[in-house]
Order: structure tokens, then sequence, then C-alpha cells
């Protein structure tokens, strides 16, 4: 159990019961929480769930934070609901962990972040990848010097909607979600880019929609400066092949890769350990674990966060700082020219 064994488990809501809840509903579970109930207004989703998960189901918002001894939740609706329900939820003292995005504009992730400050709750962004033991690894080697300098990073997040040819209106419209693959995959990378490299001083953005009749972007590539001054590349889309998910480093000594392309996920430390004229030549470490990418480990540092006292693995600044790259890929895309944070 995640938190300390004098404590009771943390008792936990989900808001929303779609495919990413169950990812929360698994991670609590794995953190030896006592997951108490859930709020879903489609009552077909709702009844599905309480089969499955075993806890009962609430139409609403306002009755599951009035379950006796709630202490935290998990905010896991669509994009235009992240605001309101955090927002909620804080003011009735309730710990949150609300997915990516953090909200749609800079204006409500203020309000979400203010409203736990003044609540003195703990607000998580749910970018998970923070969490992936990789991205933990890398991040170590990072701040060991291990790569040196670094120069350039290449992020990319990209799927095919499992093959389907159409997009669930939650996604496609842009009054609900605010944006397309961007938004919804592009920000996990803004986060990481972040993460990995530092803050972002400008970014440059082209966005298309070439595979979907949709109101979004089903393509973007960024181009971000950080102020270290290494530069890098976000990409994203909804017209990939199958799923794709990786991670370039590169410094003045070594380079990092991580990938899902090429079958099992691994972390590729390649170096020189001594100087020499073989370009192709290189020394490697390969890191292989067994990882789930990073749910089951935001969840238990959510935990840690509300019985220990320790910061969020990413907080709601960090969130509404990923939105804020997002956005301004939009208007970069839109004017067709550098924007300065």
């Amino acid at each position: 159990m995640t938190a300390s064994s004098s404590l009771a488990p943390l008792r936990v809501g989900l808001i929303g019961a779609g495919g990413i809840a169950n990812s929360h509903h698994k991670g609590y579970t794995k953190a030896g929480a006592s997951i108490i109930g859930f709020a879903e207004p489609v009552a077909q989703t709702r009844a599905r769930r309480e089969l499955e998960w075993g806890i009962p189901g609430f139409e609403t918002l306002e009755q599951l934070l009035a379950v006796d001894g709630l202490e935290a939740v998990s905010v896991c609706t669509p994009n235009a609901t992240h605001a309101p329900a955090t927002i909620a939820a804080a003011r009735a003292g309730k710990h949150v962990l609300c997915e990516k995005p953090l909200s749609l504009n800079l204006l409500e992730c203020e309000a979400m972040i203010a409203a736990a400050a003044e609540a003195g709750v703990v607000l998580q962004t749910g970018h998970h990848l923070r969490a992936n033991w990789y991205a933990q690894k890398a991040r170590a080697l990072i701040d060991e010097g291990a790569i040196g300098r670094v120069c350039y990073i290449r992020l990319r997040q990209a799927h095919d909607w499992g093959g389907n040819k159409t997009v669930s209106p939650n996604f496609a419209s842009l009054e609900r979600s605010g944006g397309g693959t961007l938004l919804d995959n592009g920000c996990h990378m803004m986060d990481l880019a972040r993460y990995l490299a530092g803050d972002v001083k400008n970014v440059f953005a082209r966005t298309a929609t070439l595979g979907f009749e949709i109101e979004v972007e089903d393509v973007g590539a960024v181009s971000l400066e950080f102020h270290s001054g290494a530069i890098g590349t976000v990409e994203a889309a909804w017209t990939a092949t199958g799923w794709e998910e990786g991670f370039w480093v590169y410094g003045t000594d070594a380079a990092l890769e991580c990938t899902n392309r090429l079958g099992k996920r691994t972390l590729r430390f390649a170096h020189r350990q001594s100087t020499g004229s073989d370009w192709a030549k290189l020394d490697e470490t390969i890191y292989d674990v067994q990882d789930e990418g990073g749910h089951s480990e935001e969840i238990a540092a959510f935990i840690r966060s509300i019985r220990n006292g320790t910061p969020p693995i990413c907080s709601g600044s960090d969130g509404l700082e990923s939105v804020r790259l997002v956005l301004s890929a939009y208007q970069s895309a839109r004017e067709r020219r550098i924007i300065d944070l």
C-alpha cells in the first residue's frame, strides 16, 4: 500500500465512467485505496460499471460528493467539463486528480488552481507519462549530466482510433473537446517536453485535418525553442497506423531513445566511452522493465501527496502550462508565425 500503514485506505470516487476511468479504477485498486462510488449521467454506462466494479454509481456529481467519508476524486469526464467538476470537488474539500488537458483555456485552469489552493486540497493533473518508468529514468540521466547538454528533443504520440473511420463527438466537436490531436495527444508531449528539457520560450506550429470530417485538427507538428537554447518538436496525429508513443533526447555526449514502434518498449542510452572516428559504432545501455505506462504510478503519487504532503508529480500549474503550449501552437498555426510565451 502506498500510503502510510497507520492510515486507513484513501476513500476515493470517480467522476465519469468512460474508458480512462477504468485506468484510474485499476490504479486505485493496485494502490490499496477504497473506491466508494462513481458519478456517471449515462444510465447504460452507469449500470455496466456498477456490475464491473461492484461499487455504487450516482447519476450526478453532487450525489457522489455528498457520500460520507469521501476524501478524493478523479475527474475522468470530457474536456469541457473538467473545470466545473474540479472546482465543485475542491470546494467540497476533496482532493482532485484531473485528467488531461486540465481545461480548455487558461482562465479556467487558473480558477481550478485557485479553488484547490483556497480549499487546501491537492490538485494533480493527469499527465501520467511523467510517472512512466522510462521518463523517470531519462530525467535522472539528464539530471546526472550523463548526456551532456540537451540540444534537441523529439516527442511523438499518435494513433488511428483503433482503425475506426469516425471520431467520437466528444473529440470531434470543437465545443466539447477544445481541440484535436494536439490537445488530446500533444498536451501529454508538451508536458513531457517541459519535464525533460525545461520551460519553453516560443513555438511554431502547423496543423491540418486530413483523415476525418471533423471540426478539429487530426495532424499537428510543433517546433519548440526552450529557454536553455535547446530546440525540439512535438508530433501528434489521429492518422497514424496503430499506436505510437516515444521520445528522443539528444545531448552533446549521448542520446536517449524510447519508442514502442519496434515491439516492446525499451529505453536506449547511446553514448561513446572513448573518442573515435567510427560514426556508426556506439556504446549502449538498454533498459527493459515491466511498465504500465505510468497510470498506476501517477495514482500512487497522488495518494502520497495527500497522505504524506509530497508535491504532486504533475501539479495544476504544470497542467496549465501544457494547455498554454497547445493554445499557443493553435495561435501559431492560425497566424503562421512564431508565438513567444
